[in-house]
């Protein structure tokens, strides 16, 4: 028993000793084995940061562009049906947009432990505060540019009319030794933008503000970022993001009827913010963190704002004026096509939200 009980006791600290031995190199192993990862991770990340910003490019290029080719396309003009139906598609895909994607990121982002607990930020729910006001903002600036544009336009046209009316049977009669003619002279009438135009065209820059704020701090955030197991799923699902708002955003683009010259600027404008973001991203991921209390406050103040714009712009502009539109509650089959297509998009936005 005595031989037993020494024997164990020798064993035990034989096991102690290498215990002791052994942790000091483990430690170190690990610290080496994590300096080396972090170097190859951030040349992995880069790599697929390169090719987020190519593909995304493409896909939000390709997003924007299919509406606007409804001058070409016949079946994709506003006045057909399937019109009705794309654009239900892409106002669900903004509304998921922001309720599922950008408002819990919000939240998430102002309620963060990494936030002081002495900081304002986790004792009021800022994320739905600040969403609200942007909404109650947008809907402000909504009205009184609606309002303030089509001042102009009743001023416009009240002056042309009158032009038109003081010129009306005004001809010159020119009598030469041989024969007479006569020269009508021209209406000063010019070219009037149209109440609804410009109801729409407001409603697409608008849209198009909360659409590039959230995708320039989406940008950032995948720039940033330094883990390729963060960034991969989220280039092929940020990728069908950039497609699905570009769908939605080129929709009411080709409504609002702008010049070729506008089109072609607010297009481009919407497919590079993103790939901006992501440069940007690249350029301050050396001392940014989106961990940081500041980094947090930014993401989630611009995110909760962003989240107010898209959630009122999809319910107000986009699918109340057409839902409430004659065209469409005469017709049965049509609302059933548009509510679908509403859902659909939803649908696919949502499940998005597990990788983006």
């Amino acid at each position: 028993m005595a031989h037993f009980q020494l024997c164990s006791l020798k064993i035990l600290q034989i096991f102690s000793l290498l215990l002791i031995l052994l942790y000091p190199a483990t430690v170190s192993c690990d610290c080496t084995c994590d300096k080396e990862d972090i170097q190859q991770n951030k040349a992995e990340a880069l790599r697929y940061k390169l090719g987020a910003i190519a593909a995304i490019l493409v896909a939000g290029a390709i997003g924007v562009s299919l509406p606007l080719l409804g001058t070409r396309i016949p079946a994709l003009r506003p006045e057909n049906d399937i019109f009705f139906m794309i654009k239900a598609f892409a106002a669900g895909v903004i509304l998921a947009t922001g309720f599922v994607h950008i408002l819990p990121d919000a939240f998430e982002s102002l309620t963060s432990p990494c936030l002081k607990e002495s900081s304002p930020w986790g004792k009021f729910p800022f994320s739905g505060f600040i969403a609200m006001m942007s909404a109650i903002g947008t809907l402000m600036i909504d009205a009184f540019a609606t309002g303030y544009y089509e001042r102009q336009h009743l001023s416009k046209h009240k002056h042309v009319n009158a032009a038109d009316e003081e010129h009306a049977g005004h001809v010159h009669v020119h009598t030469h030794a041989t024969h007479g003619h006569a020269h009508g002279s021209a209406s000063p009438s010019q070219e009037l933008v149209l109440p609804g135009l410009i109801r729409q065209r407001i409603i697409s820059q608008v849209l198009e503000v909360g659409i590039v704020v959230h995708s320039v701090v989406i940008g950032i955030s995948l720039g940033a970022s330094q883990s390729p197991d963060t960034i991969r799923p989220l280039v092929a699902a940020l990728s069908f993001h950039q497609f699905f708002e570009g769908m939605g955003l080129g929709g009411c683009i080709s409504q609002a009827q702008f010049k070729s010259v506008s089109v072609a600027i607010m297009g481009t404008f919407f497919s590079l913010t993103t790939p901006l973001g992501i440069a940007i991203g690249i350029g301050i991921s050396s001392f940014y963190r989106d961990n940081s209390p500041t980094g947090l406050i930014v993401d989630g103040v611009f995110n909760s704002a962003s989240a107010g714009i898209l959630i009122y712009m999809a319910l107000v502009d986009l699918l109340a004026a057409d839902f409430m539109n004659p065209r469409l509650q005469s017709n049965v089959r049509l609302q059933i096509g548009v509510n679908l297509s509403l859902l659909l998009g939803t649908a696919c936005m949502s499940v998005l939200a597990k990788w983006a």
